[in-house]
């Protein structure tokens, strides 16, 4: 097993039984719901903002191994991002997970998401709460999946 995929593996399980940041927040300023059907995760994502920066982000939500631990993983990653910063993020994450172009090392930790393009079936688990959040930003109430 490759290393890239050892670490793929041992992150996904790590955050999916520990997610952080995995409680309702509130009050906050935007929130939005995002559901899989072919998977049936479900999940709300919550944001407090200051000024254009995320200040805090939570989630809370049932969901398969990867639907949770990516969704932990950009709340750590997205926290204290402004939006323009969490818009880059966003777009870096959805190239690495829905392409096999080769994976800038200017990802930084997204590189250990770039698992989840080996099962087509599962990107749209490791999407979701990108998506939730990118339309709670928007003023939607819910995500709308690609």
């Amino acid at each position: 097993m490759n290393d890239l995929k050892a670490l793929y593996q041992e992150v996904i399980l790590d955050h999916s039984k520990h997610p952080r940041h995995f409680h309702a927040l509130e009050p906050c300023d935007h929130s939005a719901t995002g559901h899989n059907p072919l998977c049936g995760d479900n999940l709300k994502v919550y944001v407090r903002m200051d000024g254009d920066q995320l200040a805090d982000i939570s989630f809370v939500g049932d969901g398969c191994a990867i639907s949770k631990a990516s969704a932990s993983l950009m709340t750590d990653l997205a926290r204290g991002k402004t939006i323009e910063e969490f818009s880059q993020l966003y777009r870096d994450f959805h190239h690495i997970a829905t392409t096999q172009d080769p994976i800038p090392d200017s990802v930084g930790k997204l590189k250990v998401l770039a698992g989840v393009r080996e099962y087509p079936s599962r990107v749209k688990c490791a999407t979701l709460a990108w998506h939730t959040l990118d339309a709670a930003l928007h003023g939607q109430s819910a995500a709308k999946t690609e």
